[in-house]
């Protein structure tokens, strides 16, 4: 090959892995290793077909789905799927002589992880959740170590590096860059601006709860609301607010995707989300005043964990989904006292340093290169 493969980076399916794996992609270029010489491997069928191709990183993607927890004919075809995308894993990676392989969990991480598993490739874990998914757990039995990013996982060999987070996120400067966010979302520069993004697929939830936001404010000329639906909520945005912005009163814009997200950290004075593991980290390292709501559905319960590494320290407010009906009066209490804003800014901040320390990198270094 024209390019030595260092690093096969596997994981997907969802956002929420799929952040990550391109985190840590941007994590090993930063650290002096060529973009061509990190690939990834994810899922046909995941969001890594939409996000992948302007990355300019290799990638493979395998048709394979989660496996079910309880037996089914679906569990059946799953289980073919992944057995034949173990098989093609082995290929690739004989084929690509990478010298580690990278899992950030997520079922499309599993075919590699076997495949190294059996061609005797080292691998790395990266767990970045509180409590580590299911596909985590097992491929850290045979992990040389397992990167982490909360000091009590419970995973093995653990070694706490931080979380790994995209390049673009860890330039974001809210401070510097306020006006020129603002200007290329066309967001008036004079408002308080909520920035509401409920996950990569959205949150029927807390849609609800900020239509019922900006009912109350429609006449605050003050407040502007730049919200992310999810590209499967865009048909019930309500009539009143599926225009775009009014010409007076509240100022509120419904996407239903919005891939500048660096951009949405830098014009937000306050973002609503939920508790996935990037948005936790991410609030952190761009010390964005926050209000996170966990996904009362979500395994082991632990996006409520997620958060609570923030809110435990005063790094974000941590509001239940079963509360959702008193976002109003949070919003209209953190508007009201700006120095809980800075407060939160603050501790935020000081959450994000070790994600920043470049310890992930070095790791995954130090295993490839034993």
């Amino acid at each position: 090959m024209a390019d030595q493969i260092f690093a096969v980076v596997a994981g997907g399916g969802t956002a929420g892995h799929v952040l990550p794996a391109l985190a840590v992609a941007d994590a090993l270029c930063r650290s002096g290793h060529r973009r061509a010489s990190i690939h990834y491997v994810g899922a046909e069928r995941g969001i890594e077909s939409r996000l992948l191709p302007e990355t300019g990183y290799g990638y493979t993607l395998f048709d394979v789905t989660g496996l079910p927890m309880r037996p089914s004919l679906g569990a059946f075809g799953s289980l073919i799927r992944m057995v034949r995308a173990r098989r093609r894993a082995i290929g690739l990676l004989r084929r690509l002589r990478p010298r580690v392989v990278v899992s950030v969990g997520g079922y499309a991480s599993v075919p590699a992880v076997l495949a190294a598993k059996r061609l005797k490739i080292p691998v790395v874990v990266v767990s970045y959740d509180a409590v580590p998914g299911r596909a985590s757990r097992i491929a850290a039995r045979w992990a040389k170590v397992s990167a982490v990013a909360f000091a009590d996982s419970p995973l093995p060999n653990a070694v706490l590096t931080g979380a790994p987070v995209r390049a673009e996120i860890l330039d974001v400067d809210r401070v510097g860059q306020r006006g020129a966010a603002r200007r290329e979302l066309q967001i008036p520069d004079d408002r308080f601006v909520v920035v509401v993004i409920g996950g990569s697929q959205g949150s029927g939830a807390i849609n609800a709860a900020v239509w019922a936001l900006a009912d109350d404010s429609a006449d605050d000329s003050t407040l502007a609301i730049y919200h992310v639906t999810g590209d499967r909520f865009m048909d019930q945005v309500p009539s009143a607010w599926r225009h775009g912005p009014a010409e007076s009163g509240l100022w509120y814009r419904a996407v239903g995707y919005e891939s500048r997200l660096a951009r949405l950290y830098e014009a937000c004075d306050l973002l609503v989300g939920r508790g996935g593991a990037s948005t936790v980290h991410e609030v952190a390292v761009t010390a964005t005043p926050a209000i996170l709501i966990p996904w009362a559905a979500a395994a082991d319960d632990h996006q409520r964990a997620n958060v609570a590494s923030l809110s435990d320290h005063g790094a974000a407010v941590l509001l239940e989904e079963s509360d959702l009906d008193s976002l109003t009066d949070h919003i209209a209490e953190l508007r009201t006292h700006r120095a809980r804003l800075a407060d939160l800014s603050e501790s935020a901040r000081g959450c994000g340093e070790l994600h920043r320390s470049g310890a992930l990198a070095d790791l995954i270094d130090s295993v490839a290169l034993a």
